[in-house]
């Protein structure tokens, strides 16, 4: 094993176990839960708590992942945006469903979520657009995202080309930019314990649209 990797956490065998959260079991809406989550991440984790793993399929069926940042939720599920012409774009344009994990180190949880993908509606994505820094509007027009890139100076001198064309003006979305929203048929927590014998509880649902059922599961 090479020395740069950490050794697997000891524990003390004569320790008693932490108690059972009946509280956390006893959840029967996983979005309550989220939120509960969620809004504790984002007291404690220092960067970036809305982060979360993306995975997504291409044509030859090789998985596909990367961070992005979630920017909403609600009983319609999960939010996210990009350029509509990256990989991940072009892959949910043909496979339109994903995973999702958001990991939260300082608190040792984690979130998991699959289901199937749609892009929010044109007014959605105009009004997120709009709350963006001006230089993050232009680098939406600028970049041509997951295409080869020659030089960082030609990235550069796209963006002083959109700036000039906008000038002082409004900056509007690009036609290629949109957002992606989640609806979840699954939502799994996760969270540490000793021995690595962690609490994971589950929900599930055959549709988007159906009601809930829950199980826990061995680690």
């Amino acid at each position: 094993m090479s020395d740069l990797i950490p050794p697997s956490p000891k524990y003390d065998p004569l320790a008693p176990p932490p108690p059972d959260d009946h509280v956390f079991f006893a959840s029967d809406e996983p979005l309550a839960l989220f939120t509960e989550w969620f809004k504790e991440a984002r007291s404690k984790e220092p960067s970036d708590p809305n982060s979360m793993a993306l995975a997504t399929v291409d044509d030859a069926g090789l998985p596909d992942v990367r961070m992005v940042l979630l920017k909403d939720f609600d009983a319609r599920g999960f939010t996210f945006y990009t350029n509509a012409e990256s990989a991940k774009g072009r892959q949910l344009a043909a496979h339109p469903a994903a995973a999702i994990v958001l990991h939260w180190k300082s608190l040792k949880r984690q979130v998991r979520a699959r289901g199937a993908i749609a892009e929010v509606t044109a007014e959605e994505a105009d009004a997120y657009f709009a709350s963006r820094d001006r230089g993050a509007r232009l680098g939406a027009w600028a970049s041509e995202q997951s295409r080869p890139l020659e030089t960082r100076f030609a990235l550069e001198k796209r963006v002083a080309e959109f700036a000039a064309k906008f000038g002082l003006g409004e900056v509007p979305r690009p036609p290629h930019w949109t957002g992606y929203r989640l609806a979840p048929v699954e939502i799994e927590f996760w969270r540490d314990r000793p021995f690595r014998l962690h609490d994971r509880l589950k929900f599930s649902r055959p549709t988007p649209t159906a009601p809930w059922s829950k199980q826990r599961l061995y680690p």
